[in-house]
């Protein structure tokens, strides 16, 4: 798999360059340019040799890789943009009369380079600023099942934090805090993907997340990425090892983590149930969730579903279940979206946002970490302030 990647990588690497040095600098009069012209392409095909052919992903390749991302996508999105536009303006030309090709041809040169420019602006804006742009959604959930006690009540949900890939940055992690609390939430929900492989990406930051405080506490499920799946262990005992590893720390952070479990929280006379279970995907990803067993002893009327993976919701919640809300994540809306549109679109049919069907709500955090490479565009991290509401239907 990876060596995979990494013949696509050099593929979209080399043959933009092909073609601009063949069409633009050939003929240049000063050939040094062009050998120049083509170094960081050789120091980034280098580099990914080094980082992606290896056995593991050790912390500092991680780090490394991601840096390395950054520099290849920033190089490599606009080369190939101008690619494309370079070559659609050489498909037109033949239709057009001939005293217009030499305009034609500038014009679209001009075009090119825009639309470059433009990538390389999306690039560098989501990996500087765009992953630290910490965005509140605000939204009011209202069903006749909420008790009146519960009208009111407060919900902060997070997602995705990946914490390895920012781990760096923890005065990052530390405002990430300081917003949610700032929120006064009556509870704190996690929908998975704590970690990218391992456990000890909390080191450093387990202190900070063990400040996040709510009336009611703070509660989890796991996420395909917190099994560790994606590292290379030497036996599958190392890698059950790290699994319950993480599970401690998340004890030892004050988080209560749902485990194909539910719990009751009472307000006097009156409960929602709060139900959690495993990452339940479909393949790749694992299904390790057991709803049934989970909603064994889910007692109140009014539930919350804590599910990373946003097509459990299709698969098993609507057809066999009452669940009123559904809180999941894992799409990061792709890192990715302008305006209503995201590539997560043409993967999943639904990836971010509240969906409802047949009085059952999904609703999916568009997360607030990243993969490996910090980098959002459009799909902000978020955290979502959920407030109940509760109504007689009339």
């Amino acid at each position: 798999m990876i060596r995979r990647v990494y013949l696509f990588l050099i593929l979209l690497l080399v043959l933009p360059d092909l073609y601009i040095d063949r069409n633009y600098l050939r003929h240049a009069k000063r050939q040094w340019l062009r050998w120049l012209y083509w170094m960081p392409t050789l120091i980034l095909g280098l580099s990914a040799t080094l980082l992606l052919l290896g056995d593991n992903f050790t912390q500092w390749r991680t780090q490394a890789t991601a840096l390395f991302f950054i520099a290849y996508l920033t190089l490599t999105i606009p080369k190939c943009l101008f690619t494309l536009c370079s070559l659609l303006g050489w498909c037109v030309t033949p239709i057009v009369p001939h005293r217009n090709r030499t305009g034609l041809k500038k014009v679209t040169n001009a075009m090119a380079l825009l639309v470059a420019f433009l990538g390389a602006y999306i690039i560098l804006y989501g990996s500087i600023w765009g992953w630290r742009a910490f965005q509140v959604n605000e939204l009011t959930f209202s069903h006749s099942q909420i008790p009146t006690s519960f009208d009111g009540y407060r919900i902060v949900q997070l997602s995705d934090l990946h914490i390895g890939t920012i781990k760096h940055y923890p005065q990052e992690v530390k405002r990430m805090v300081e917003i949610i609390n700032s929120l006064d939430p009556d509870l704190i929900v996690f929908t998975g993907d704590l970690v990218n492989n391992e456990a000890s990406e909390l080191d450093g930051t387990d202190t900070l997340l063990s400040r996040l405080r709510a009336t009611d506490g703070v509660f989890s499920v796991l996420g395909n990425h917190d099994y560790g799946l994606y590292r290379h262990w030497r036996n599958e005992e190392e890698k059950r090892a790290n699994l319950q590893a993480l599970k401690l720390r998340q004890q030892e952070m004050g988080w209560r983590l749902l485990l194909n479990e539910s719990h009751t929280i009472r307000h006097g006379n009156d409960s929602i149930t709060l139900i959690g279970v495993e990452n339940s995907g479909e393949p790749p990803f694992p299904a390790y969730g057991d709803l049934p067993k989970a909603m064994q002893e889910a007692e109140a009327a009014f539930k919350i579903l804590l599910s990373h993976d946003p097509t459990h919701w299709r698969r098993e919640v609507i057809p066999d279940t009452d669940i009123q809300l559904t809180l999941s994540g894992h799409t990061h809306a792709m890192q990715f979206k302008i305006g209503n549109f995201s590539p997560s679109a043409w993967i999943y049919p639904e990836w971010g946002g509240a969906y409802n069907q047949d009085g059952q709500t999904l609703y999916i955090n568009q997360g607030i970490g990243s993969v490996m490479i910090p980098y959002r565009f459009g799909a902000w991290p978020e955290i979502t302030l959920l407030t109940l509401k509760a109504y007689s239907g009339k």
